[in-house]
């Protein structure tokens, strides 16, 4: 089957400012109904690629093209395939939902009275749409944000930190949502966060990016797929277990952590290994397995560096 064309195609893209390079060569694709997670340490450079597609700021060199319009050239018309939301959306609290749809109908000029109707639909406030905004929760906003993003039919959907302040239920609830969302109505989404296992649920493919380059982009089950095991050890004497699991080759990322040691290793290798461990002497006291997840491949990427 023939793949999409995608609807937002990042090539060489770089950011110079004030002769530091921000932002350097990163290049990706995201394709209709797809949820595209963008991952990154404070200071690696997402704000600054999402100004550039967006077009709030230009870039200093490569091509961003949406819904195959070139966005530096043809601006008006790439621009008009996005919605977009930072974090959480600007809405006046004393109108209601439907009034703040209509207003923003209105602004943009070509939105009929029956795709508000729709949208409203599409994120389920049919019963609270009427009331005044300021009686929201903040999930039920970030759902109106989300329906004036979707008024003008956009192909590309860009979500900024959407997850910020949401309880447990309500950041499920959206979670829910967003999928349901991209596989319906075939929009891509491009999703920045800093809460990995919500990244790790919700977005079928990720880019990493540290330092303003781009480490990896593949599909989060690749990533956190096989049958590897990150593996928490009890070792006495802590250092000299911590050296013989260094020496084994199919044991990686070992870390020494207070008196605990973390490393991983193929499920299959596990028993071999504690055989080893004691017949070498070591008291193996405790041994907690645990599949690997997007965090541990965040931290191993990007060397620890925070995640904001």
């Amino acid at each position: 089957m023939t793949r999409p064309e995608p609807v937002l195609s990042v090539k060489n893209l770089s950011k110079r400012i004030g002769g530091r390079e921000i932002v350097k060569n990163i290049q990706f694709e995201v394709f209709p109904g797809e949820i595209f997670g963008f991952l990154g340490p404070n200071g690696a450079g997402k704000t600054t690629t999402i100004r550039m597609l967006v077009g709030l700021i230009r870039p200093t060199g490569g091509t961003v093209h949406i819904a195959g319009h070139n966005l530096q050239k043809d601006f008006l018309k790439a621009i008009r395939h996005v919605g977009c939301i930072v974090e959480n959306p600007e809405m006046y609290p004393f109108l209601s939902g439907r009034e703040n749809l209509e207003h923003f109908a209105r602004m943009a000029g070509d939105i009929p009275p029956e795709r508000i109707d729709e949208v409203i639909r599409l994120v389920e406030l049919e019963k609270r749409i009427d009331d005044k905004v300021k009686t929201y929760s903040l999930g039920m906003r970030q759902r109106l944000g989300i329906a004036q993003a979707l008024l003008g039919r956009p192909k590309l959907l860009i979500l900024d930190e959407p997850t910020n302040g949401l309880d447990p239920a309500g950041i499920r609830e959206l979670r829910d949502f967003i999928r349901t969302l991209a596989r319906k109505e075939g929009i891509g989404v491009f999703i920045s966060s800093h809460i990995l296992h919500e990244v790790q649920l919700m977005c079928d493919r990720v880019a990493i990016i540290s330092r303003g380059r781009l480490l990896k982009t593949d599909r989060v089950d690749r990533l956190i797929g096989g049958d590897s095991l990150v593996v928490e050890w009890t070792l006495d004497p802590p250092d000299r277990g911590a050296e013989l699991l260094k020496n084994l080759p199919y044991v990686s990322n070992v870390e020494k952590r207070e008196n605990l040691i973390f490393s991983q290793l193929p499920e299959k290798h596990l028993g071999e290994t504690v055989r080893m461990l004691v017949n070498e002497g070591i008291l193996v006291s405790g041994i907690q397995p645990r599949k690997k997840t997007l965090e541990d491949i965040f931290l191993q990427m990007t060397e620890g560096d925070p995640i904001a």
